[in-house]
């Protein structure tokens, strides 16, 4: 798959209420007008479990949207479907916010909002929690294994290269947004079945689909909350 054409996609809800502030941002967002092909848009509760609804049902008149399944073996899609959903917490627009429990990413829209996505959270002794803000942003990030983590792998017999230029075969996946002087990144990956799970080194992984849809509409000096 080319790197540079990694679909863009938003993802579902089945509440009918938020439709006019989904208007208000989603679809009038850089990434409502980067979406996919088929123009497919979906949002989801969280507090419903009921059969999702897409926004072109609604505006169809209930004829549902047709629904597109997610290819396996890509490295690109995700395991878990993003999701627009309702939100409520008093937090500002722009915000990100990551749980680590529920091992979901929220990029809060605001009216009442948010994007949400499956990552991957650090694994036992590598998982943390605190406030940031994004500081830097790269497409196809170059990797640089810390001295820790090279010296880590190398006593389980892993020898990890100094550097890695970025590409699909790039442990940091398509995108990197870098949180300020830390180790830490929210980035894609070349592993997305880890995606739901905690498995990163304390980093937040993405599906390398979900990281360029987040990436486009995250400037540096976002505020990202890592909680428990």
């Amino acid at each position: 798959m080319n790197r540079k054409n990694l679909p863009n996609k938003p993802g579902d809800t089945d509440m009918k209420t938020i439709l006019a502030a989904l208007i208000a941002t989603a679809i009038l967002s850089p990434a409502a007008h980067a979406a996919g092909k088929d123009g497919s848009f979906e949002v989801a509760s969280l507090q419903s479990s009921t059969a999702k609804t897409g926004w072109l049902q609604v505006l169809s008149e209930g004829k549902p949207a047709k629904a597109k399944t997610a290819q396996k073996n890509n490295v690109n899609l995700s395991p878990i479907q993003r999701e627009l959903v309702a939100f409520n917490e008093n937090v500002a627009p722009g915000t990100i916010i990551v749980d680590n429990s529920d091992r979901r990413l929220y990029h809060v829209l605001g009216n009442g909002v948010a994007m949400r996505y499956g990552v991957s959270v650090g694994r036992d002794g590598f998982i943390w929690t605190g406030t940031n803000t994004v500081s830097r942003k790269a497409e196809w990030p170059t990797w640089n294994p810390p001295e820790q983590m090279r010296a880590r792998e190398a006593k389980k017999g892993h020898i990890l290269p100094v550097s890695v230029k970025g590409g699909i075969d790039n442990p940091l996946g398509a995108r990197a947004m870098y949180l300020g002087s830390t180790i830490y990144r929210i980035h894609g990956t070349n592993q997305p079945s880890s995606i739901g799970k905690a498995m990163s080194s304390g980093c937040i992984r993405m599906a390398n689909e979900d990281v360029a849809h987040l990436y486009a509409n995250v400037t540096i000096g976002t505020k990202v909350i890592v909680r428990d």
